[in-house]
């Protein structure tokens, strides 16, 4: 019941929201600098990397959640549907077509097709799980951030629209919306962090598999790939887990809009590690930008005046 209290305080929610964005703009450029450190070409090593990477959030949030609660985190027969559910679409569906795209595409593009996650969880939790209730202005939002996306690829952010690059970051986005909304179901009942940390594990070990078996490997080094893969490892670590905590206990529109943030910190940190300095500052992605951020800030004043 505290938990309950803390996780709904608004000020609590702001800070965690935006510390759980923070950490998933990150990512993007994160991922695709992993891909240069580690000399990774091809799918099957694409998704064994993204595969190491859950495995290992999935090992550290059991542990970390074990450490909290004074006991160890063990999954027992109630919760293997909802493990098994959203390591299909958490982590396995969703970051099959992430990174799979995210090597085809800028890490600029890439950060702004993900700042669509905030609308298209909308969509999900009110058409298809009755969660929500679909609004004239949060509908004008879901249109404005679509126009956002469109956008970005007719006025040249991008060369040519890519179904494999944007087309499958764009996908990730949908399974990724369905999985926030079978969270809000399964955490109604069952440890977040348990479920997050062992989804996380089964799907990186299912990503693994594929990958090795078309043919995928890694050379590891202690290097700085190395502390990238590790940084991207807790990003998905602490940042689920909190946003799982948080969708829990709160509407997923109301959590969901801080997906706004993440966009933003992606287009800077691409510039930066990136450097993509010239298309993260071209005027067709800044517009793309404002447009996705504002489609988010009608939701959340929606969210805010229901």
């Amino acid at each position: 019941m505290e938990n309950s209290k803390f996780f709904k305080k608004p000020s609590h929610v702001f800070l965690l929201a935006m510390l759980c964005c923070i950490l998933w703009g990150s990512a993007a450029p994160f991922i695709k600098w992993g891909y240069q450190l580690f000399n990774i070409e091809g799918v099957p090593s694409i998704l064994m990397f993204a595969g190491i990477r859950f495995a290992l959030a999935g090992l550290l949030v059991i542990l970390f959640g074990s450490f909290l609660q004074k006991k160890v985190l063990v999954a027992k027969k109630e919760n293997m549907q909802g493990i098994c559910t959203l390591a299909l679409f958490q982590t396995a569906g969703q970051y099959f077509f992430y990174y799979i795209g995210l090597s085809h595409t800028s890490g600029v593009n890439g950060s702004i097709i993900t700042g669509t996650s905030a609308f298209i969880s909308l969509l999900v939790a009110s058409l298809i799980f009755h969660y929500e209730k679909l609004t004239l202005r949060k509908t004008w939002g879901c249109f404005i951030g679509f126009l956002g996306i469109l956008f970005m690829n007719m006025s040249g952010a991008s060369a040519n629209f890519s179904f494999i690059g944007e087309g499958f970051v764009f996908m990730s986005q949908l399974c990724g919306a369905i999985s926030a909304a079978f969270i809000k179901k399964f955490t109604q009942k069952q440890n977040a962090v348990l479920l997050s940390g062992y989804q996380f594990f089964l799907g990186g070990v299912l990503l693994i598999i594929i990958g090795y078996l078309m043919g995928g490997h890694i050379t590891f080094e202690f290097n700085l790939g190395l502390l990238v893969l590790i940084h991207l490892a807790l990003v998905s670590a602490i940042a689920y887990t909190i946003w799982g905590l948080l969708l829990s206990v709160n509407p997923v529109s109301k959590i969901g809009v801080y997906m706004c943030v993440t966009p933003i910190i992606g287009v800077i940190l691409s510039s930066v590690v990136l450097h993509e300095s010239n298309q993260a500052f071209q005027f067709s992605s800044l517009i793309a930008l404002i447009l996705v951020s504002l489609s988010v800030f009608l939701v959340n004043k929606e969210t805010q005046t229901d």
